[in-house]
């Protein structure tokens, strides 16, 4: 499962994306949007929240350098975490103020909470999603209040030298002495949930009725002392040494192993989660500036966009026909055939918004206790 990061590269990109220009965005826009002639006045940067390190390393090189490139438009990156941000975008929207940022990049189920508020703009009239699989489309919702636009794992990354006789194949094997402060774990759990309900002994048809199986197996965890953090947190940890193993994101462990950090991931007998991450824009822009918010979005579910941005982050996307990275085609944490998902857990948004507010505070109990 070595990643070298091969595939199309920014600076082909780049060339194709400068032999358009601006108006390619919006090209193929319906009948009654402004046409390329019209575009209403460009604002001098917009703001797109993202997540840190790697990840937002990855959306510059595939969607917001080009995005400028052709457009003039400066892209500015907020990296304030996904939850902090969320309650402020509420506030402006029912201030019937300016929200703080043009675009948000945010997890499906955060931003199918943010839907549900009326707080999104709708998408649908955006051209590339003719152009995109059903992974595109939020599920519950009407129209296209959200786009996705890739999907992952929450793997079992590990260090080969810790697990000499070969991957781990459970969950379980976590429970081990020898991993005392050497597991590390997103801070409110996100991820590990489901395949704790499993190691627990229970049941995935369980959820969300009786998940004490989950937090059976997240108290025997807490004994280990493991480590708590974010995205950039999970590769530095790798990169200097302080964890063997970790429930996160497999992008984090190809991060790790870019810098030359021995690092491989598995999907264990319990299953792993998969999820999907979106872009929104919220109520409240400016009209030339919702105008150019949405067009960043167009622009991120082309295939041009996609294939640089996904390949910096190893992920499977939402529009037919990507190169997958090298060495990734038949990995577990790139999945993008049906028999691919037989061992992935997909819990639907609907009961994921309902209930994660209320499983990250009992994760964070325990942890905490």
């Amino acid at each position: 499962m070595r990643y070298t990061g091969k595939g199309l590269t920014r600076r082909g990109l780049m060339r194709s994306a400068m032999a358009t220009s601006g108006a390619a965005l919006v090209a193929g826009m319906p009948a009654g949007r402004l046409l390329a002639q019209d575009e209403p006045e460009k604002p001098s940067e917009i703001i797109v929240r993202a997540w840190g390190g790697s990840w937002v390393e990855a959306l510059k090189a595939g969607v917001s350098n080009p995005f400028t490139e052709m457009t003039g438009i400066t892209v500015r990156h907020d990296l304030t975490e996904d939850n902090e941000i969320q309650p402020k975008i509420w506030a402006a929207v029912a201030q019937n103020r300016m929200p703080p940022i043009h675009v948000n990049w945010d997890t499906t189920t955060n931003a199918t909470k943010s839907a549900l508020r009326g707080v999104t703009e709708d998408l649908s009239d955006l051209p590339n999603l003719a152009n995109t699989t059903d992974l595109a489309k939020p599920v519950g919702l009407d129209g296209y209040p959200i786009v996705n636009t890739y999907g992952y794992v929450y793997v079992l990354a590990y260090r080969p030298e810790a697990f000499p006789d070969g991957p781990p194949q459970s969950w379980r094997d976590l429970l081990d002495p020898r991993f005392d402060g050497r597991i590390a774990l997103y801070n409110d759990g996100i991820g590990f949930h489901f395949p704790a309900q499993v190691a627990g002994g229970g049941s995935l048809d369980d959820i969300p009725e009786n998940m004490e199986p989950c937090w059976d197996f997240v108290r025997e965890i807490k004994a280990l002392n493991p480590l708590l953090g974010e995205d950039p947190d999970f590769t530095a940890w790798f990169q200097n040494g302080e964890i063997d193993v970790a429930c996160t994101i497999s992008t984090n462990a190809l991060a790790a192993q870019q810098n030359g950090v021995p690092i491989e991931w598995t999907v264990p007998q319990e299953g792993c989660k998969f999820d999907t991450d979106g872009l929104w824009v919220p109520q409240g822009l400016p009209e030339n500036e919702l105008y150019w918010a949405k067009q960043y979005i167009n622009f991120a579910i082309s295939q041009e966009a996609q294939q640089v941005w996904l390949d910096g982050l190893g992920l499977p996307g939402v529009v037919p026909g990507l190169t997958p990275p090298e060495g990734l085609a038949d990995d577990p944490s790139y999945p993008t055939e049906p028999e691919d998902f037989e061992n992935l857990i997909r819990i639907s948004s609907e009961v994921q918004v309902q209930n994660e507010s209320e499983w990250f505070s009992r994760f964070k109990e325990i942890m905490q206790g």
